[in-house]
């Protein structure tokens, strides 16, 4: 870095840390707290996975760092302020830079192979069509690095001056989608087919992702260490009562089986459900869902014994959802990006968030709405401040400002 590039991440800090120590931020984060602690309050609306490469002609978004870890935080810092300035919604904002402990990982020893598509689609070979290839999938061997934290913490330390803080924080919440990353070793035609064919195979392949798991945590658990970091959880707030100080007690599990929306509740159970319990059940809650459609399997997934929070994805059946969920578990609603992808209606943004706000206020759910996944907004930020401001304009009516 050199002092061009620390002034320009300053001035930008100095503007982000304002925002989040800011009182309008705070109480936003009492709301996150609130929600996820089951009251019913404002729910939390959050914009996440924003196509920001479709922005680039955005002059708030042009980075102007060249060496990569700089230019990192400058993209960070830029867009987070783009939305704090320009979206009607929540943000959320750590006041801190947070350096997470590095553990090194020994490769799974078997690779994907995806056919070169250019277009935003995917065609993966199975490599793990026959059973002598579980034979590759290795056992994982980690190493503790504190050399690189140490010169992760004087880079940013040294880049960031007094501008911002700069934590080392532990390991924190787990993102497990097991079957996300088998279906990139296989397909998922594969893996249906042999729901059928090879049931008892899907279940050596499984116990091997899983076994990984087990030891990753144990591994972290016995030789570095887990903190919370509760500002942020996979694109949602993870502030919440009821955290240890440490070990896996104090944070989150955020698991999901997206490839299974197409099969029974029955065979959710056998293949994806009997394998994550005992490891969900190793940390304080539970975030269970993302783009799947849950209603036939809700009360499969109540069974997990700290589950909080439970996706409704665009697919899903808002009633049924609500009526399942209640007022024990939070309603975490996922919004169709489909509605931000051409021209913003308006009408059909309100008419959705209406439908999810009257199922939870009828069942006592305490909610949250975050847009994400979404793929285009045709490069018009414009459709996201129009389903941003007709959000919050539902959410005033209903809850108040």
């Amino acid at each position: 870095m050199n002092s061009r590039e620390k002034t320009i991440i300053r001035e930008l800090a100095k503007e982000y840390m304002q925002f989040a120590c800011s009182e309008k931020q705070q109480k936003a984060e009492q709301r996150m707290k609130a929600g996820n602690d089951l009251k019913i309050v404002r729910p939390t609306v959050l914009m996440d996975e924003i196509p920001w490469w479709e922005l680039t002609g955005e002059e708030e978004l042009i980075c102007q760092c060249e060496d990569p870890k700089a230019r990192g935080v400058e993209t960070y810092l830029r867009r987070a302020l783009y939305q704090k300035r320009h979206f009607c919604c929540d943000v959320l904002m750590k006041p801190y830079w947070c350096v997470t402990m590095k553990v090194d990982v020994s490769p799974l020893g078997i690779e994907e192979k995806e056919e070169e598509n250019t277009a935003l689609a995917h065609h993966y070979e199975d490599v793990l069509e026959d059973e002598s290839a579980l034979d590759l999938i290795m056992d994982p061997v980690f190493e503790l690095r504190p050399d690189v934290d140490e010169a992760n913490m004087n880079y940013y330390q040294e880049l960031l001056g007094e501008a911002m803080p700069v934590r080392l924080m532990g390991h924190g919440y787990l993102y497990s989608a097991p079957w996300d990353d088998i279906s990139f070793l296989r397909g998922v035609e594969p893996i249906y087919e042999d729901m059928y064919d090879r049931p008892e195979y899907l279940h050596q392949i499984m116990q091997k992702f899983v076994d990984r798991t087990t030891a990753k945590l144990d591994f972290i658990e016995a030789h570095s260490h887990v903190s919370s970091d509760p500002v942020e959880l996979h694109c949602t707030p993870g502030s919440i009562s009821g955290l240890a100080e440490d070990g896996w007690k104090a944070t989150w599990y955020r698991g999901m089986a997206q490839p299974f929306t197409c099969i029974s509740p029955a065979m959710f159970k056998e293949f994806e459900l009997d394998y994550i319990k005992p490891v969900a059940e190793r940390f304080a809650y539970t975030y269970y869902g993302c783009c799947e459609a849950l209603d036939d399997r809700i009360a499969l997934i109540k069974t997990i014994s700290n589950l909080r929070k439970i996706g409704v994805s665009p697919w899903a059946n808002v009633e049924v959802c609500a009526e399942q969920i209640g007022k024990d578990y939070v309603f975490a609603r996922k919004p169709n990006p489909s509605h931000v992808a051409k021209n913003t209606d308006p009408e059909v943004v309100r008419k959705e968030t209406e439908e999810s706000v009257k199922a939870c206020l009828k069942y006592g759910c305490p909610g949250e709405f975050v847009l994400k996944d979404i793929t285009t907004i045709s490069g018009d930020p414009k459709n996201l401040v129009i389903w941003a401001k007709t959000v919050s304009d539902v959410m005033d009516k209903y809850y108040g400002e």
